[in-house]
C-alpha cells in the first residue's frame, strides 16, 4: 500500500522496517511466554507455588523460545486456514481467562501476597517483600494515582513514562494484522475496517477496565514487583496461565504470519533482487511458506537478545515508523487532492493523519532517541539503495500528484504582468527535426537556458482529418527517453501540422503555461551540410546489439528514423525557413540560429567543469556585419542580447575556462578608442568580464559604398546581390581572421613567434532582421550562409526584448 502511494523507494524501505518490526514483535511475544513459564515452572523460581521442573539460564531460555517458535512456525507454514482456526481457539481461551480475572477482582477478599526475593547488589538476596490485595479500596486507588516509577526487576533499568509506553505499546500492535492478511480475506475492503475498529474498541475497553480494577485493589509494591500478580488474586490460577500462554502464542503467530506476508509482497515486487528470491516460493494453496521459513530464521536470531523489555523499545520504534508512514500516505493523498482518493471511512480527516504522524515521531524519540535515529537512518539508507537500484514506474507516485498540486498553485501566482528585466532569463523553444543530428545543439541549448524554461519542439507532418488516430501521442515516450538519456532539463512538446512553418507557429503560441512560456526560438542552420548520426558516437546512447534495452523495451535508436541522406528532399523549404524566423520576430520572440554545433569540443557539452589543457575563446560580434554604416551598434537591444547570452554561457561550469572576447568594428570616419571606452564602461555597469578588441573594417566591400545610402542595409537593398554577397564575404574573412589570432603572437597564425594561441570554441554573430519582401528570403539565407561559412560553431542571434538593466 505504501509503495503504491509514496513510491517503491519509500514503500520498500518502510515495508522492510515494518517486516522487521513484526519479526521482533514475534520474538517479544515468545520471550514473554518463556518468562511467564519460568516464573511458574522454573527450577530457580522462589514463589509460593510452582512445579520447578524447567532448568533456567540463558541457554535454556533460548532453547524454550526455539521450541515455541517451531510450534508457531509450523502452524503458519501449514497456511492461513490453520492459523485462523488456531487464533479462534486462543481467542476463546483468552476470553475465559479474562472472565475469571474480572470475577476474581470482585469475588476474592483481601489477602497478603508473598513476593519472590530479588538479588541484591553484591549477589545476596534482598529481604522478602509482601504485596497486598486490598479489594476495592479508595485509599489504594489514591496511592496508585501518582507516577512513582521504579526499577524493572527483570533488567535493573529505571523505568520512565517512555519505557513503560514502549512495553505497553506492544500490546496494541495488532492493529495492522488484518491489513497484513488482506490477500487471504474474501472481502478485505469490508472486513479490515470493521474488524480493526471492533478489535481496537474491544481491546481499549478491556485495558481500561483492567487498569481501573488493578489500581483500585492492588498496592504499588504488588504491581511493581510481580508482573504475574493476576495468578495470586485469581480464583483458579491455572486459568490465568492458560490465558497468558494463549495470548502470547496468538500474538507471536499473528506477528509471524504478518511478517511472512509482508516479506512475500516485498519479494513479489522484486525491490531487493535475489536477496529475497526464496520468499517468492508458495505452496499449491498459495501459502508463502518460503517467506515463513525466512521469517522463522530471523526471529530465531532476535531470540538471542534474551530480555523482553530490552527488545520492546526497538520493536515499538519500528512499529511507530511504519504507522507514521501509513498516516503519511493518507495525508499525502489528501493534500494532493487526488480525485480517485475517496476513503469510505466517514470519519477520515487530514487533521487526524497529521496528528498521527506527529505523535508517532514524537513518541519514537521519547522512547529511545538512539533507536529512533537509527531506524530513520536505516530507512534513509534503504531508500537510497532502492532509488539507485531503480524500481517499477507504473505504480504511481503521490509525489507526482503533490508536485502537480504545488506547481499549479505557484503557476497561478506567477503573474506575467509583474515581469521585470532584472529577472529576465532565456526560455527556449528548440525545434528539432531528427534528434540524431541535433544532439550537440540539444545540449548546448540546455546550457544556454540558465534555469529557464527549455522545450523541445517537433512537428510531425500530416492532417488529422486524413488519419485514423493521432500519430503524435505514441511519440512522447521516445522523446522523453531522449531527454533522460541526453541528461537535459527539458520539456517535450509535439504537434501535428500540414507544414513545418504552421507547426512552428502552433508551438510558439501554445508551448508553456502561464508565466512560463518560451521567449526565444532556437533553430538549426539551413545549409547543405550532411547530417551526422550522433547516436553512433555519443557514449550515452550506446545500446545492445540486439536493439533492446533492459526490461525488453526497444532501443532508443530504433525509435527515431536515420538521418536524412544527402540529396534527399527536405520537410522545410528555404522560403519557409526564413518565414519561420519572421513569424517568431512578429510574435516578439528572440531568434537563435545555430550552425556547426557538431564541431563543438566534447568537454564543452559535458556536465563537468570543462577543464582542458587547451584554452578557448568565445567571440561576440555585437554589430550587424551586413550593415556597417549604422554606427556603433553594440548599444542596441540586439547587441545587448548577444552579450547576455554569451555571459550566460560563461556561467556554465563547462565554459568557465573559456575567455569572452567582444569585437568592435571601426568605420573609416571613427577614431580608435572612443567606442571601446564606451563599451568598457557599459560592461563595468553590467558586471561582465570580457576582453574588448577593436578591428578595422578595412578596404573591403563595406567601406566603399556611397555615403548617401545611410543605412548601408544590404539585406533589403535591391541595388545588387553581388555587392551584398561581397560584403558578407568580407565580413566572414574578418571574423575568421580574428578567430585564428590568439595570444601566441602579434601576427596571429601566419606571422608570429611560432606559438599557437587559444582557438575560438563558439562565435556569437548579430543576426540581421529578414527582409520585408518574401521574394528576397532565399537571398537573405544565402547571405547568412556566406557570413557564417567555415566559422566553426556559430550562433546567429537576433534579440527583440530588453535583457539588461542598470537601474535600481
Amino acid at each position: 500500500m505504501i509503495s503504491r502511494t509514496l513510491g517503491p523507494e519509500v514503500g520498500g524501505s518502510i515495508g522492510l522496517m515494518f517486516y522487521l518490526a513484526n519479526v521482533c514483535g514475534c520474538a517479544v511475544s515468545l520471550l514473554g511466554l518463556v518468562e511467564s513459564m519460568l516464573d511458574v515452572f522454573g527450577a530457580d523460581a522462589t514463589g509460593s507455588s510452582g512445579l520447578r521442573v524447567l532448568p533456567q539460564g540463558y541457554g535454556w531460555s533460548l532453547l524454550y523460545g526455539t521450541l515455541l517458535l517451531g510450534l508457531v512456525g509450523g502452524v503458519c507454514t501449514l497456511g492461513a486456514g490453520l492459523y485462523a482456526r488456531a487464533s479462534f481457539l486462543t481467542f476463546l481461551l483468552v476470553s475465559g481467562s479474562l472472565a475469571s480475572v474480572l470475577v476474581s477482582f470482585v469475588a476474592v477478599g483481601p489477602r497478603v501476597i508473598q513476593l519472590t526475593p530479588r538479588p541484591g547488589p553484591n549477589g545476596s538476596s534482598l529481604p522478602p517483600q509482601v504485596g497486598h490485595f486490598t479489594g476495592f479500596n479508595s485509599s489504594t486507588l489514591k496511592a496508585n494515582l501518582g507516577a512513582g516509577y521504579a526499577k524493572d526487576y527483570t533488567t535493573g533499568a529505571m523505568m520512565t513514562f517512555a519505557s513503560v509506553f514502549a512495553v505497553l505499546f506492544n500490546g496494541c500492535t495488532g492493529i495492522m494484522a488484518g491489513a497484513n492478511m488482506s490477500g487471504e480475506l474474501k472481502d478485505p475492503s469490508r472486513a479490515i475496517p470493521l474488524g480493526t475498529i471492533v478489535a481496537v474498541a474491544y481491546t481499549f475497553f478491556i485495558y481500561i477496565l483492567l487498569f481501573f480494577l488493578s489500581s483500585f485493589t492492588c498496592d504499588r509494591i504488588l504491581l511493581q514487583e510481580d508482573y504475574g500478580f493476576f495468578r495470586a488474586i485469581s480464583l483458579w490460577p491455572p486459568l490465568v496461565l492458560i490465558g497468558i500462554y494463549a495470548t502470547s502464542i496468538s500474538a507471536s503467530m499473528s506477528s509471524l504470519i504478518g511478517a511472512s506476508r509482508i516479506l512475500h509482497a516485498l519479494a513479489q515486487d522484486d525491490l531487493f533482487g535475489m536477496i529475497l528470491a526464496p520468499a517468492k516460493v508458495v505452496s499449491q494453496g498459495g501459502n508463502p511458506w518460503g517467506a515463513v521459513l525466512y521469517s522463522w530464521g530471523l526471529v530465531q536470531l532476535v531470540l538471542l537478545v534474551g530480555k523482553l523489555n530490552t527488545l520492546a523499545a526497538v520493536v515499538t520504534v519500528f512499529y511507530l515508523v511504519a504507522y507514521a508512514a501509513v498516516d503519511l500516505s493518507c495525508l499525502s493523498l489528501e493534500w494532493a487532492s487526488a480525485p480517485n482518493f475517496r476513503p469510505t471511512f466517514s470519519l477520515f480527516s487530514w487533521h487526524t493523519c497529521l496528528l498521527g504522524v506527529a505523535s508517532c515521531l514524537l513518541m519514537m524519540f521519547l522512547i529511545s532517541p538512539g533507536a529512533a535515529g537509527g531506524s530513520l537512518l536505516l530507512m534513509g539508507l534503504l531508500c537510497g539503495l532502492l532509488t539507485a537500484r531503480g524500481g517499477p514506474s507504473s505504480w504511481g507516485y503521490v509525489s507526482q500528484a503533490l508536485l502537480f498540486h504545488q506547481v499549479r498553485k505557484y503557476l497561478l501566482r506567477l503573474d506575467v504582468r509583474k515581469d521585470h528585466v532584472k529577472f529576465w532569463r532565456p526560455q527556449l523553444l528548440l525545434l528539432v527535426g531528427n534528434p540524431r543530428g541535433a544532439l550537440p545543439l540539444l545540449r548546448l541549448a540546455n546550457q544556454l537556458k540558465k534555469g529557464g524554461l527549455y522545450v523541445l519542439g517537433h512537428v510531425t507532418l500530416g492532417d488529422l482529418d486524413c488519419l485514423p488516430s493521432d500519430p503524435v501521442q505514441p511519440q512522447y515516450g521516445a522523446w522523453l527517453s531522449l531527454v533522460d538519456r541526453a541528461q537535459v532539463k527539458a520539456f517535450v512538446d509535439l504537434t501535428l501540422s500540414p507544414s513545418v512553418r504552421q507547426g512552428a507557429q502552433h508551438l510558439l503560441r501554445i508551448s508553456g503555461l502561464g508565466g512560463m512560456k518560451p521567449n526565444t526560438l532556437v533553430l538549426g542552420f539551413y545549409d547543405d551540410a550532411v547530417p551526422q548520426d550522433h547516436f553512433l558516437t555519443d557514449p550515452a546512447f550506446s545500446e545492445p546489439a540486439n536493439g533492446t534495452q533492459e526490461g525488453g523495451s526497444p532501443a532508443l535508436s530504433t525509435l527515431f528514423p536515420p538521418p536524412r541522406a544527402p540529396g534527399s528532399p527536405r520537410a522545410l523549404s528555404p522560403q519557409d525557413y526564413v518565414a519561420t524566423v519572421v513569424d517568431a520576430l512578429k510574435m516578439n520572440k528572440n531568434v537563435v540560429l545555430a550552425r556547426a554545433c557538431g564541431a563543438l569540443p566534447p568537454e564543452r557539452l559535458s556536465r563537468g567543469s570543462g577543464s582542458t589543457s587547451q584554452q578557448h575563446h568565445v567571440d561576440v560580434w555585437p554589430l550587424n556585419l551586413l550593415r556597417p554604416r549604422g554606427g556603433p551598434g553594440y548599444v542596441d537591444v540586439c547587441g545587448l542580447f548577444l552579450l547576455q547570452m554569451a555571459t550566460i554561457l560563461g556561467m556554465v561550469p563547462a565554459w568557465h575556462s573559456a575567455r569572452l572576447r567582444i569585437f568592435l568594428c571601426l568605420g573609416p570616419q571613427e577614431a580608435p578608442g572612443a567606442a571601446e571606452e564606451r563599451l568598457r564602461a557599459l560592461l563595468s555597469q553590467l558586471r561582465i568580464r570580457a576582453e574588448v578588441q577593436e578591428v578595422v573594417w578595412g578596404d573591403g566591400a563595406g567601406s566603399g559604398q556611397p555615403e548617401e545610402e545611410e543605412e548601408g542595409d544590404f539585406v533589403n537593398s535591391r541595388r545588387g546581390d553581388s555587392e551584398a554577397e561581397a560584403l558578407a564575404c568580407s565580413a566572414n574573412c574578418l571574423v575568421r581572421a580574428q578567430q585564428g589570432r590568439g595570444r601566441g603572437g602579434p601576427g596571429g597564425p601566419e606571422g608570429g613567434d611560432g606559438e599557437e594561441g587559444p582557438t575560438t570554441a563558439l562565435t556569437f554573430l548579430y543576426l540581421p532582421r529578414p527582409p520585408a519582401d518574401p521574394a528576397r528570403y532565399p537571398h537573405y539565407l544565402a547571405l547568412l550562409e556566406i557570413l557564417s561559412r567555415d566559422l566553426g560553431p556559430t550562433l546567429l542571434i537576433h534579440g527583440v526584448t530588453p535583457v539588461t538593466c542598470t537601474d535600481l
